[in-house]
């Protein structure tokens, strides 16, 4: 059974950083693209950052690029999100999704405010 289980979103100042992890099981993580999303309250679905299977290249959304930063750990089975810089339309439940299995994980939420 495929699971995706995210953990390191709360409360965090404008200008704060938080780092999102989301751990995997269920099938070959290594083989997986993996990516990140995220959902404002009354918004969809946006996707916020990717990284590929094999060589691990990276893709940002345009409003992260420069503050946000994705990266895995294939031993550990492990996707993360280092996000600093964090502005107040960073607000979101953020969402782990891996491409081979077609699978979201159940969120994490963010929240930036002072």
């Amino acid at each position: 059974q495929v699971q995706l289980v995210e953990s390191g979103g709360g409360l965090v100042q404008p200008g704060g950083s938080l780092r999102l992890s989301c751990a995997a099981s269920g099938f070959i993580f290594s083989t997986s693209g993996m990516s990140w999303y995220r959902q404002a309250p009354g918004k969809g679905r946006e996707l916020v950052a990717t990284i590929s299977s094999i060589r691990g290249s990276t893709n940002y959304a345009d409003s992260v690029k420069g503050r946000f930063t994705i990266s895995r750990d294939n031993a550990k089975r492990t996707v993360y999100l280092q996000m600093n810089r964090l502005e107040p339309e960073d607000t979101a439940v953020y969402y782990c999704f891996a491409a081979r299995s077609d699978s979201w994980g159940q969120g994490t939420q963010v929240t930036v405010s002072s």
